[in-house]
């Protein structure tokens, strides 16, 4: 089939690892020591780390430009503080948004007496030299059970305000929308893509494994033949292959799982 949906495991124990004591990291693509020119970026989608951070340590004060950097909350609690005068801390559930644009600083470290599992995502803005930004949305376990939750999209698509705090997704200046949701066994749902591409990433929630994948199982499968199976930390490419495909994930294990889904040009 011309338009049949395609995939392309990106295997967990495959992707870059680092085990720094204060930081246990993973990273989907190319980034810092980790190098790799088969695994640059997807469309605008740049940087997909799933991080550990241990208690009170984190990343000091460092400065970025020209990026959308957002950062998915897991488990614990991440303190966020930017040259913006923003000072927040983070919990399960949270979005945080920042479009450096022109530059800012910030760090991020743990807060409190426990370990902060999240994944920081970076994405090309369509325009540069833009004012820095700073968002925050919350997204309830309850609101992603069983169901897709649309919690980043593009500016100026519907449902986007363009508000530091607000209902809805956050606003990225990036052709990206991001789905999250929490699926039960024995549970499918479906996502039409409108881009011409797409990600998918099942999130590490059971624990920190540098081995080959474990947990919770999904099949993700669309138009067409190609279907996959991926467990906690593993991810693919989509090739969507017509606008429009329907992407459907199933899980098709015993545990629950955390799913986010890149809808990407």
């Amino acid at each position: 089939m011309a338009n049949a949906m395609k995939f392309a495991a990106r295997r967990s124990q495959e992707r870059g690892n680092a085990d720094h004591d204060w930081l246990k990291t993973f990273h989907t693509f190319s980034f810092a020591s980790y190098q790799d020119k088969d695994h640059e970026q997807f469309g605008p989608l740049r940087v997909i780390n799933e991080d550990r951070v241990a208690p009170r340590t984190g990343f000091g004060t460092h400065s970025h430009r020209e990026f959308e950097i957002f950062s998915y909350i897991v488990n614990g609690e991440l303190e966020h503080k930017d040259s913006m005068n923003n000072i927040e801390v983070l919990k399960r559930g949270d979005i945080q948004l920042t479009s450096a644009g022109t530059g800012i600083s910030h760090s991020e470290k743990a807060h409190g007496a426990k370990e902060v599992h999240f994944l920081q995502i970076w994405s090309l803005p369509k325009v540069s030299r833009l004012q820095p930004k700073y968002f925050t949305r919350h997204f309830s376990d309850e609101e992603k059970q069983d169901k897709w939750v649309k919690i980043v999209a593009p500016v100026g698509a519907k449902d986007v305000i363009h508000a530091r705090e607000s209902d809805g997704p956050a606003p990225v200046q990036s052709d990206l929308t991001l789905y999250a949701t929490l699926m039960n066994s024995g549970k499918k749902l479906e996502q039409p893509l409108g881009g011409s591409k797409g990600y998918v990433h099942v999130v590490q929630t059971s624990g920190y494994n540098p081995g080959e994948a474990q947990g919770a199982t999904v099949k993700i499968s669309g138009p067409g033949n190609d279907s996959l199976e991926l467990k906690e930390g593993d991810g693919a490419y989509i090739f969507v292959g017509q606008k429009d495909n329907v992407l459907e994930v199933e899980n098709i294990g015993n545990k629950r799982a955390e799913v986010l889904v890149f809808d990407l040009e």
